[in-house]
């Protein structure tokens, strides 16, 4: 008797948390959408990239020539806020910045991870996380163009969770630029091979995709992708 009673009462307590969690969920989904009207004002690219990947490395000065030429033209970067890669572009685009006198901002969103990550220096706003679920809706939240480097499972993590997030329809339309094409190729060709060969990816869900080899040739996807949003807040301003 006394063992039935306690599954009720775990059962009863369940019950109440899950629903406890639910009506958190929503609050905060609801805090989130009203964010938006006041965090999206500023253009921003997202740029992901490994943490291990030192300054020596050819693909650390592609990633911080990126964020320079991003800085010249007064766009904020946005990175995990970590070393290597982040690291490369959290330094360009404040580089680019002193030399074109713009206004661009360094972001990084930082969370607590093992000793291949701490914190960068080189940032002038950091939004710290717990989890990983919360820091990838704000790097969608905050970004309006997307960059990935080389980078390990933490970087697919993400670039998949944001191509997903297209083919949803969970978020407006935006370019997903791969840096790197002798790493990103084999990917693709076996997504094309393998999942839209076998009907798991339509053909269509690539179309967000670009892949380069160059700083140079990011840069007029993204100032395409800026001047959209420059008319953007030109009409509503109207």
């Amino acid at each position: 008797m006394e063992e039935s009673e306690d599954k009720a009462i775990r059962k009863a307590r369940r019950k109440r948390l899950t629903e406890r969690l639910e009506a958190h969920r929503e609050r905060a989904n609801l805090i989130e959408l009203e964010l938006r009207n006041y965090t999206n004002d500023f253009f921003r690219v997202c740029i992901f990239g490994s943490a291990r990947i030192k300054p020596d490395d050819e693909y650390y000065q592609t990633t911080r020539r990126l964020a320079y030429l991003l800085g010249m033209e007064g766009i904020d970067v946005l990175t995990g806020g970590g070393q290597g890669l982040m690291e490369a572009a959290n330094i360009g685009v404040l580089e680019g910045r002193k030399d074109a006198g713009t206004k661009s901002k360094s972001f990084g969103l930082t969370i607590q991870l093992n000793r291949f990550e701490q914190p960068s220096e080189h940032l002038d706003i950091k939004y710290h996380h717990r989890r990983f679920s919360s820091r990838l809706d704000d790097f969608m939240r905050l970004s309006h163009a997307i960059v990935a480097t080389p980078g390990g499972i933490g970087t697919n993590l993400e670039l998949f969770f944001a191509w997903q997030l297209l083919q949803l329809g969970h978020m407006t339309e935006r370019p997903i630029i791969l840096l790197g094409e002798s790493f990103w190729r084999g990917l693709l060709d076996w997504m094309q091979e393998q999942q839209i060969g076998r009907g798991l990816v339509s053909p269509g869900d690539m179309r967000w995709v670009h892949v380069v080899n160059t700083p140079e040739e990011v840069m007029p996807i993204i100032l395409g992708e800026y001047q959209k949003f420059l008319d953007r807040q030109t009409a509503k301003g109207s």
